[in-house]
C-alpha cells in the first residue's frame, strides 16, 4: 500500500482517480497514456513525471486496491476462526463483495501485466494447510474469472452464487 497520500486535486491525485476508472472501463492493454492524461486533465509529461509509465501508474492503483482487498480477506478469515476451508470461503466472498462495491472488477480481474506476485493468491495460500496450498492458484483464478464476468455485464448476485457453488 502506498505510504504517501496525494494532495486532493493535485495532478498525481487526478491521475490516480482517472486511472482507476479508465483501467476499469478499458483494461490495461487498451488504455493509452494520452487517454489517461486527458481524463485527469494533465499532460502526458505529468503522467511520466509522477509514475514513469502507464505500467507505473497501473501498479500504484492496483497495489493499493489489492492491499484493501487482502486486508478485508484477512479480517474475514480471522472472523471465522482462522485458516482452513471456512476461512478461504469467507475471504473469497468478502473479496468479491468488496471488489464489486468498489467498482473495480475488471481492474482486479485482469492478470497483472507485470507478472508480479499475486497478493490475493498469497493471502489464500496462507489460509490453506501446507499439502493443499497449491489450491490457492485455481481459487484466485476462479475469483478473478468471476470478477471479469461482472465487469462484462453479468449480474453480480448471480456470479456470486456461482462462486459460492464452486467454494461449497
Amino acid at each position: 500500500m502506498q505510504e504517501w497520500i496525494p494532495v486532493p486535486g493535485s495532478a498525481k491525485a487526478r491521475l490516480i482517480e482517472a486511472a482507476m476508472h479508465h483501467f476499469e472501463q478499458a483494461g490495461f492493454e487498451a488504455a493509452t497514456v494520452t487517454e489517461l492524461a486527458s481524463k485527469a486533465g494533465v499532460t502526458t509529461g505529468s503522467l511520466y513525471h509522477h509514475f514513469g509509465s502507464k505500467l507505473g501508474l497501473y501498479t500504484v492503483v492496483r497495489d493499493d486496491l489489492e492491499k484493501r482487498i487482502t486486508d478485508r480477506m484477512e479480517g474475514a478469515a480471522e472472523a471465522v476462526g482462522g485458516p482452513g476451508r471456512a476461512a478461504v470461503r469467507a475471504a473469497l466472498l468478502v473479496a468479491f463483495d468488496a471488489t464489486v462495491r468498489f467498482g473495480v472488477c475488471r481492474l482486479l480481474g485482469e492478470t497483472a501485466p507485470d507478472a508480479a506476485a499475486d497478493p490475493v493468491r498469497d493471502t489464500l495460500a496462507a489460509l490453506l494447510p501446507g499439502e493443499v496450498r497449491v489450491a490457492a492458484v485455481p481459487l484466485a483464478a476462479a475469483w478473478r474469472a468471476a470478477l471479469l464476468e461482472v465487469a462484462d455485464g453479468a449480474p453480480a448476485a448471480g456470479v456470486r452464487s456461482a462462486l459460492e457453488f464452486v467454494l461449497a
